[in-house]
């Protein structure tokens, strides 16, 4: 069982910046993909960001160009850097961790963000 543990959300007036960071507990295996999704109230849990283990990074088409996503393979912690911040970013962010071998997923708590306008 691996456990995520978020944190830095917040709430910030547009134009604003927050920087959340997800970590994951130790594991003996290789956590090959994390990402950050968020779910708005009504709407579906969507991708935000993820990264691989080898730095290769996938972006949703409304973030690219605000958020940058990176990871720190030695802390199994994985960040997300939001600028340019809009109200409609105002979102639960979630952490997401992708184990292959074991194709297991595990699911932070997630973490407030709210962007005022």
């Amino acid at each position: 069982q691996v456990q995520l543990v978020e944190s830095g959300g917040g709430l910030v007036q547009a134009g604003g910046s927050l920087r959340l960071s997800c970590a994951a507990s130790r594991t003996p295996f290789s956590i090959n993909k994390m990402g950050w999704y968020r779910q708005a109230p009504g709407a579906q849990r969507e991708l935000v960001a993820d990264i691989n283990s080898g730095g290769s990074t996938n972006y949703a088409d409304s973030v690219k160009g605000r958020f940058t996503i990176s990871r720190d393979n030695t802390k199994n912690t994985v960040y997300l850097q939001m600028n340019s911040l809009k109200p409609e970013d105002t979102a639960v962010y979630y952490c997401k961790a992708e184990i292959s071998l074991i194709s297991k997923s595990y699911w932070g708590q997630g973490t407030q963000v709210t962007v005022s306008s």
